[in-house]
């Protein structure tokens, strides 16, 4: 129950399609969506593989809980090997796509080959077809999921689609969904692109089944109390959305800013969620239109923006004054304080070529700010740029750069690349904010000790939603610890980061770990789904995803070297804010994170740890 209990296969190379039965032995092991997936995954592809051949699979996935009536019970994930990184990839989406696929009786998408010409698979409950795309390629994300709505003439289709930066292989291109929504990192939206597969159709009228209907909803309604009656997701996400951080973070000294050669921002606030509610001098009307919600969700973070009509980016593109997904935190960060650009508008229009054309705000805006700090020392010129005027604080610059980068154009291709490999082409590799290849998100380490561990040590690269230890040494969630202390990280990071794993394999979506822990999740699992579910068996399924994960990485080529940090954080110390002083104490941290984890000191799982966790 509560798994549909099957999926779907589709070889592109073959054009052809098949039902298999899902594995009940894993589904108890790996619960579902992130853990079920990449066990499929790992089962079934060489983590050698090149990211881009056709030997990689794409895995469409949902977890028991998507399609239900849990709150936030919308997600579904996209898992493969990310291009950007060379790592396991899982990039986690909201909005309504998830729910359409489960009650169209799917509980995954395995893609697996190349099509000879674009393509798309249409998903109309057990009707599944792949169909010609040659129409939409080279459309954008915006057309594609519109224009395969007219043509089914059906408003209620629910499309994920890549657009151009997809097709031309920006490495951190994304897969969107319902226009805004998208799974964001490591580039999947590439590996959909390599395959020649524009676009996942999806309608689905079947339903979801549980297990016990009458103990679920009760469960089910109780946990919406607790996060109603909770201060983050009953109040604050609502109003002010993730943008509730800029100001906040701000203030401690842990803002990231010009490629992270500083720790605050001076116009923080000119693109903060308050800015987004003032109303503007130009029409009186505010950024942000309205909040809005994902399938499921009674959290409804989401932020809807309209521009001023009046601004530069949008004097000539009147399709861009309607209302469409607005900065959320981490794309303010990256699109503004990373570059140095405190423009609002700019901002809002670089987010809205972001969704447009399926790149991740989060690796364009600090790959932008590489190429800016490369652009000042003169290693870049405006002739290499296009000519472009790559300054920190250039509104101009981060507009033009992300239409670029969208489109797969000019200088835009090589910034599609990522941080990384351009650093290292114009001979700067240190100037490049990774890990594993991947930008890391809008919290400086050197303010925030334990996020510069999560980053470290994140198996698909650089990411706060791994270990979100802001909650904890920020918010005091669950309980309060001191962001610029080593001590007690590492135990931290680990709990973070299986309770997460356990979350994301559930369906449901992350942000409910402000109000809820695994003893509010494991009643709503354990009323939902076959077997016997407690909050020590859920820790223990996200344990053994965060190994397995590991695993392939180590197999990938992988090793405990690539567990570290760019040397400027390393290295150089803050110099303003309350950790003015410091830099990153990973090497404090690191030792006794492998430790806990029951990891050699080379980052090994020992044969003990797969044994327990019945992986070996």
């Amino acid at each position: 129950m509560s798994w549909t209990g099957k999926f779907l296969r589709v070889d592109l190379s073959k054009g052809t399609v098949k039902t298999e039965e899902l594995n009940r032995d894993w589904t108890r092991q790996y619960l579902g969506q992130r853990g079920l997936a990449t066990k499929y995954f790992t089962e079934e592809v060489d983590p050698k593989v090149d990211p881009l051949s056709p030997a990689n699979k794409l895995i469409f996935t949902t977890g028991p809980l998507t399609g239900t009536a849990a709150s936030t019970g919308g997600r579904y994930s996209v898992v493969t090997k990310g291009p950007l990184t060379g790592c396991i990839a899982c990039s986690n989406s909201g909005g309504f796509f998830g729910n359409e696929l489960k009650n169209a009786g799917w509980d995954m998408i395995i893609v697996e080959g190349k099509s000879p010409k674009p393509v798309y698979l249409s998903v109309e409950n057990e009707t599944v077809e792949i169909r010609d795309a040659s129409d939409f390629w080279g459309k954008t994300v915006w057309e594609t999921e519109n224009g395969l709505k007219a043509r089914h003439q059906d408003p209620m289709l629910r499309v994920a689609s890549i657009g151009a930066a997809g097709e031309k292989g920006v490495l951190y291109a994304c897969i969107v969904n319902d226009l805004h929504r998208a799974a964001g990192r490591s580039g999947v939206g590439a590996v959909m692109g390599s395959k020649n597969l524009k676009a996942v159709a999806v309608r689905g009228t079947r339903g979801v089944t549980v297990k016990d209907p009458d103990r679920f909803i009760k469960a089910a309604t109780e946990q919406k109390k607790v996060l109603a009656d909770n201060a983050v997701t009953g109040q604050g996400l609502p109003k002010y959305g993730t943008q509730v951080l800029m100001n906040v973070i701000n203030e401690i000294g842990a803002m990231p800013t010009r490629n992270s050669r500083e720790v605050q921002f001076e116009g923080a606030h000119k693109i903060s969620a308050e800015a987004m509610h003032e109303p503007r001098l130009s029409d009186g009307k505010t950024n942000l239109a309205t909040n809005g919600a994902c399938f499921g969700c009674t959290i409804a973070c989401g932020r809807i923006s309209r521009m001023d009509p009046g601004h530069f980016s949008i004097a000539s593109r009147p399709e861009y004054k309607e209302p469409s997904g607005g900065l959320e935190y981490e794309a303010a960060w990256a699109l503004g304080s990373a570059c140095g650009v405190d423009d609002i508008e700019a901002c809002t229009f670089a987010n809205f070529m972001c969704n447009e054309h399926g790149i991740d705000p989060i690796s364009f805006g600090s790959t932008l700010a590489a190429a800016m700090e490369l652009y000042e020392m003169g290693v870049l010129t405006k002739e290499q740029t296009g000519g472009i005027e790559l300054k920190f604080g250039s509104a101009e610059a981060l507009v033009k750069t992300a239409e670029l980068t969208g489109k797969g154009e000019g200088f835009g291709l090589e910034l599609g690349q990522g941080s990384r490999r351009l650093t290292a082409k114009y001979g700067h590799p240190d100037l490049s904010m990774t890990v594993k290849s991947q930008e890391f998100p809008a919290y400086d380490p050197r303010g925030i000790q334990g996020m510069g561990l999560t980053y470290a040590t994140s198996n698909r690269g650089a990411c706060h939603l791994r270990s979100y230890t802001v909650a904890s040494e920020v918010l005091g969630i669950p309980f309060k610890t001191d962001p610029l202390a080593t001590d007690g990280k590492a135990a931290l990071v680990k709990a973070f980061q299986d309770a997460t794993a356990a979350f994301d394999a559930s369906g449901i979506c992350i942000f409910t770990t402000f109000a809820w822990s695994l003893e509010n999740l494991a009643p709503q699992i354990d009323a939902a789904c076959e077997g016997e579910w407690t909050p020590e068996v859920l820790l223990e399924v996200g344990e053994r995803i965060w190994t397995l994960e590991r695993q392939f990485n180590l197999a990938a080529g992988m090793t405990a070297a690539d567990d570290t940090l760019p040397k400027r954080l390393l290295k150089d110390a803050a110099k303003t804010g309350p950790a003015k002083g410091l830099a990153s104490g990973l090497d404090k941290m690191l030792p006794e994170y492998y430790q806990l984890r029951g990891w050699t000191p080379d980052g090994v799982p020992t044969a003990e740890t797969l044994k327990r966790l019945h992986l070996a």
